[in-house]
């Protein structure tokens, strides 16, 4: 890959994570307002919708999958439909840079338990990088004598889900393009957020509301196309590490928006767990481009 290969990835991962943190604060607000199901529901026909066009236009819309893809479809579904549901309701509990700094640990989740259950290569840098990286993660929600803290466990358990969904994509055979994926885990949550709803009232909106969800809607959308571009433009271990820009958007949209900076243990266990995911990742870059035998 070229230079400038690589610098266009790493602008669309800036970019995607630009989109996603956005579409938080969209989140934080709306949700003031309406119930969480409602807004999943309506952001998620517009969602799908975008998808959908977006993936019959690039042909990547493959509806006859086999067998097995179809269960690790399911799988990543189902397990999205969870991680959406914890995390936006973490979203109304805790600031966002929080929120945001506890999701930074998933490449230290993912790395560990590719580790534990596909018996993937991981060596004694990473396994001490991850350790730390944990460490940093108990800085930011900091349990007290009752446990955690209701917004960091929907934190931590969205953690928890999300690796579960991106364990099953791994698994998943390269016949099923990433915009079918993305477009059935978008239908998966819309379908949750209208069967919910029949357990409540529908609450009326006014044209902010309506305009707002249009607009996460749009950010959502956007979000899946820059992750798309993001992975097939430059090298991924180059791009991947820009993931963690996200932390510094929510930093800044936290302050202006909401007034929300974290404190300075925050910051240090944010920082840790931040820096040893990088290192993971770049350990990985490593240990996919030696052979198998050699361990990092």
């Amino acid at each position: 890959m070229s230079g400038s290969d690589n610098t266009r990835g790493a602008i669309f991962m800036i970019a995607l994570m630009a989109a996603f943190s956005s579409g938080d604060v969209l989140t934080k607000i709306i949700l003031v307002d309406i119930p969480l199901p409602q807004y999943q529901a309506l952001r998620g026909v517009l969602c799908s919708l975008l998808i959908g066009v977006l993936a019959w236009q690039q042909r990547a819309l493959v509806l006859n999958v086999s067998r097995r893809d179809g269960k690790l479809l399911l799988i990543r579904s189902v397990a999205e439909v969870i991680a959406a549901y914890l995390f936006l309701t973490s979203l109304t509990l805790l600031p966002l840079a929080n929120a945001t700094a506890i999701l930074q640990v998933l490449p230290l989740s993912l790395a560990l338990s590719a580790a534990l259950f596909f018996r993937e290569p991981l060596g004694w840098r990473r396994m001490t990088a991850i350790l730390i990286g944990f460490c940093g993660m108990l800085l930011i929600v900091r349990p007290g004598p009752e446990g955690f803290s209701t917004g960091s466990f929907y934190a931590l358990a969205t953690v928890f889900f999300v690796t579960i969904r991106d364990l099953a994509a791994r698994r998943m055979s390269k016949d099923v393009p990433s915009l079918t994926a993305a477009l059935a885990m978008s239908l998966a949550v819309t379908a949750y957020g209208f069967v919910a709803m029949t357990q409540l009232d529908w609450e009326p909106m006014t044209f902010d509301i309506q305009m707002m969800i249009i607009g996460a809607a749009c950010l959502l959308g956007l979000g899946y196309v820059f992750s798309v571009l993001a992975m097939r433009v430059g090298d991924v271990s180059f791009v991947a590490p820009f993931r963690y820009t996200g932390l510094i958007f929510a930093l800044i949209f936290g302050l202006l928006i909401f007034g929300e900076w974290p404190d300075a243990l925050t910051m240090f266990g944010a920082a840790i767990v931040v820096g040893t995911g990088i290192f993971t990742l770049y350990r990985e870059s490593l240990a996919k481009s030696q052979p198998k035998t050699r361990r990092t």
